[in-house]
């Protein structure tokens, strides 16, 4: 099972955007793609990706447009259908909801430009910012940054976590950091993902009022909770409420794991993501891309890991939750056949059941949730082989 995935604020390096626009056949596309996504954001977004200075593109307003646009145009050169799960780090979502069809392109860079202007807008309201912790116990770790009265703002795995919060409270933490951890401080404009941002989560929902989205084509991890989010306009809700709530991605790994994942490709400017999942993810097969050149080994690991018969098996298709409750299963044993629209369980909740069916006809190949199991909206409950496949 192949996921792809997007990169946030911090992974871009200046020049990164040069080898997509010379030097490949795509290069002609990939330039005509940055400068309508430069008039849908308000940027120069090539002179930002290839010209600009490390201080130019770290400042909020342009590195979120910035990246975004870099993960939509090589995701356009990849076979991004053959991906069973798609997820996003912060702002790698939006690239991430483009790729699982929710947005358009140019929706994810007109709200990309919205939510950097307004996130760096909020920076400058209150002197705040964030620290890396390295190592330690996770606990531990958690209990001394709300001591501090900051906010776990990124819980990344791999013993990484960022605390976020006003500058006293980050220079508390540095005085008495938690035992066996390192303290690292971060270079950003602001408390990103905290209440702090709450004047720019306000101007995002605003703005998607006017958003009409699509439903997931393929499992959409979120960031809140790594739940698979279940329709378009939670999605979009979601990605509102993303820039004050904090960053779970060790729980977008670990459903990675639950899912079956066995392999990954990160989008440029890659390496950040790749890192945490060799750790966390033992034994998938990854791929970085960060130039076309990297393109055929991306396209490789879709053709051995996507839609169709691969070494590995076959492209899964799961079912999740669509709401909150306690699961029931039908009764049905793994490997039987399960028709298009056939009941494979029910998810009681307060105001009734809501009934589970199989989108099309195949094999239930494992159940991911058990009769009686509390689940959350976008929980996988069943693993399904398309029939033929």
């Amino acid at each position: 099972m192949l996921a792809i995935v997007a990169p946030g604020q911090g992974a871009q390096k200046p020049g990164f955007l040069l080898p997509w626009l010379s030097g490949w056949d795509g290069a002609a596309r990939a330039t005509a793609q940055l400068r309508w996504m430069s008039a849908l954001a308000g940027l120069d977004l090539i002179q930002l990706g290839t010209e600009a200075d490390a201080d130019a593109i770290k400042d909020t307003a342009t590195t979120q447009p910035l990246l975004t646009a870099a993960a939509l145009v090589a995701a356009s050169a990849l076979p991004v259908s053959e991906a069973a799960v798609v997820a996003g780090h912060s702002v790698g979502e939006l690239g991430a909801a483009a790729m699982a069809g929710v947005l358009t392109p140019e929706t994810a860079i007109a709200f990309a430009g919205v939510r950097g202007r307004e996130m760096a807008a909020a920076c400058g309201l209150e002197p705040t910012g964030m620290t890396a912790l390295l190592g330690g116990d996770e606990d531990d770790v958690v209990a001394t940054i709300e001591a501090a009265g900051l906010t776990p703002a990124n819980r990344n795995g791999s013993g990484q976590i960022v605390a976020a919060g006003s500058l006293a409270g980050l220079e508390k933490l540095a005085a008495a950091p938690p035992e066996k951890a390192r303290v690292r401080p971060l270079a950003v404009a602001g408390a990103f993902h905290t209440h702090y941002m709450a004047p720019a989560r306000d101007a995002l929902a605003a703005l998607a009022g006017g958003i009409t989205p699509s439903q997931p084509e393929r499992l959409l991890l979120s960031n809140a909770d790594g739940k698979a989010v279940t329709t378009g306009a939670e999605a979009v809700a979601r990605l509102v409420r993303q820039v004050t709530s904090p960053v779970r991605w060790d729980l977008c790994m670990a459903a990675m794991a639950d899912l079956g994942v066995t392999a990954l490709i990160e989008l440029p400017p890659a390496g950040t993501l790749a890192g945490l999942a060799k750790r966390a993810l033992k034994g998938v097969e990854i791929v970085t891309v960060n130039t076309p050149d990297d393109l055929p080994k991306a396209a490789d690991l879709a053709r051995r890991y996507g839609g169709g018969p691969v070494e590995s098996g076959v492209r899964f298709h799961v079912a999740v939750a669509p709401s909150a409750g306690t699961f029931t299963r039908a009764d049905l044993a793994e490997g039987d056949p399960v028709g298009a629209g056939e009941r494979i369980g029910a998810v009681e909740t307060r105001q009734g059941p809501v009934e589970v069916a199989g989108h099309r006809d195949g094999v239930l190949v494992e159940w991911l949730a058990h009769t009686g199991d509390p689940v959350a909206a976008g929980t996988p409950l069943a693993r399904l082989n398309p029939a033929g496949a």
